[in-house]
C-alpha cells in the first residue's frame, strides 16, 4: 500500500501475507458530519489513513498524542486550502472510535488548539463510558 507521498506503508502482518479483518469504525458525536463537509482531497487522505488503522497499521501521517490523550491517534492531512485533522482511539474496544475531525484554522505552529484538545478529551471519556456500558 502506498501513501500520498509515494512511500510504502508497512503493516505488521504484511510479511506473512495475512490480511486481517477490518475493524469497524464508530463515529462519536458530529465527527462524521464534520468530515463530510471537508474537501474531497482531505476526505481521501484522512480516509486512506483511517483504512490503514482499520487493518491494524499506523499511517505515515498519523501520530499518537501525549499526556492525557496518549491513547488517541491524530491524523494530519495537508491540503491546498489548509490542514485537516482526525482524532481516533483504538484501545477502548474492538472498534475504532473517531472522536473529532476539524480544520486547523491557526496559521502559525503545528500545535493542536487547546479548544480542540478539550473536545477530544471529553469525547474520549464519553466513548470509554459507552464501551463500558455495552
Amino acid at each position: 500500500m502506498e501513501n500520498d507521498r509515494g512511500k510504502v506503508i508497512r503493516l505488521p502482518y504484511a510479511k506473512y501475507g495475512i490480511r486481517p479483518e477490518r475493524r469497524a469504525v464508530r463515529w462519536v458525536s458530529t465527527s462524521y458530519e464534520d468530515l463530510v463537509r471537508f474537501p474531497k482531497d482531505a476526505q481521501a487522505k484522512l480516509g486512506e489513513a483511517l483504512a490503514v488503522a482499520q487493518e491494524g497499521g499506523l499511517h505515515i501521517s498519523a501520530r499518537p498524542m501525549h499526556g492525557n490523550l496518549r491513547e488517541v491517534i491524530e491524523i494530519v492531512a495537508r491540503c491546498a486550502d489548509g490542514t485537516y485533522r482526525l482524532m481516533y482511539a483504538t484501545q477502548i474496544s474492538e472498534v475504532i472510535h473517531v472522536l473529532h475531525t476539524f480544520k486547523k484554522k491557526a496559521h502559525y505552529g503545528a500545535e493542536t488548539p487547546r479548544k480542540e484538545l478539550r473536545l477530544v478529551e471529553a469525547r474520549h471519556k464519553q466513548a470509554k463510558e459507552e464501551a463500558r456500558r455495552s
